[in-house]
């Protein structure tokens, strides 16, 4: 293991980010590590070792994340691999959540790592290497969790960019892989991380089923170990040629498999209307 690699990774307070910083410290590697409220932040880490570099990072704002990642680069001399982890969750049918919460929750988790990758990507290509992890989830592979639209559709379009990412910086010696946890046993359900609806429909029963499972009986029951998650995530980063896409947990694994099966039976059920549409 290289721990002679500098991380910085993003929304560090909570969830799989602190896990992952945690761990690499206690791997003695240097981490940058960001938040939006940096007590958070040096409350669940600690400010005292001197391979850790707490920042304060507002996401939606280019200024920011340029002064995070110079900071970075400033004190332990270059960044090899960049996390994008910071972002939330989002309950709500796709009638009810209005205009103004569904492009907040673009903001932070599409807008946000995209502005991260914009400021990163000029430090990666003048040292021709680097790796990006983009934290997508099993919800942006397979779509079908009443009430989790725009959240997925949030993570469907970081997998999406991400595929184009890696075909564009290739070239430059930079790796991308994009995360597709599942459940993992961190504190993301039970944090704040987690936002409903302001205006619920009574109608939608089944997505308010969902939601308070999420809210209360799945939280704390996760079946991922998320030690486990931040150890493969390191691990991967010494492989020679690391996987652009890379699923977290048995469930994500059979979910895959899953609308891996669908996506096939509906192409060779269709396929002679699909392939009978040229001149």
């Amino acid at each position: 293991m290289d721990n002679q690699k500098v991380w910085l990774v993003t929304g560090a307070s909570k969830g799989l980010g602190l896990s992952l910083v945690k761990q690499l410290l206690k791997d003695g590697f240097k981490v940058a590590a960001t938040s939006r409220k940096i007590n958070e932040l040096t409350d669940a880490v600690g400010a005292d070792d001197p391979n850790f570099l707490p920042l304060v990072l507002d996401l939606k704002n280019e200024d920011s994340v340029a002064a995070a990642i110079a900071a970075g680069i400033d004190r332990f001399g270059r960044i090899d691999v960049v996390v994008n982890n910071a972002g939330y969750g989002l309950a709500g049918s796709l009638e009810e959540l209005s205009d103004e919460e569904a492009r907040a929750n673009f903001d932070v988790n599409v807008f946000g790592s995209l502005n991260v990758i914009r400021k990163v990507m000029p430090h990666f290509r003048a040292q021709q290497s680097g790796h990006i992890f983009n934290i997508a989830s099993i919800g942006g592979y397979t779509g079908g969790f009443p009430g989790f639209g725009i959240y997925c559709a949030t993570k469907f379009a970081v997998a999406g960019f991400s595929e184009s990412l890696a075909a564009e910086v290739k070239p430059f010696g930079v790796h991308v892989t994009v995360v597709y946890p599942g459940y993992f046993r961190t504190n993301f359900l039970s944090s704040g991380s987690l936002l409903t609806p302001e205006n619920e429909i009574s109608a939608y029963q089944e997505v308010r089923e969902v939601q308070n499972a999420h809210q209360h009986s799945i939280d704390g029951n996760q079946a991922g170990d998320p030690e486990k998650a931040v150890a493969a995530l390191i691990n991967i980063t010494a492989e020679e040629q690391p996987p652009l896409h890379l699923f977290l947990g048995a469930d994500a694994y059979e979910l895959a498999h899953g609308k891996i099966a669908q996506v096939q039976q509906a192409l060779e059920q269709f396929k002679e209307i699909t392939v009978n549409t040229g001149f």
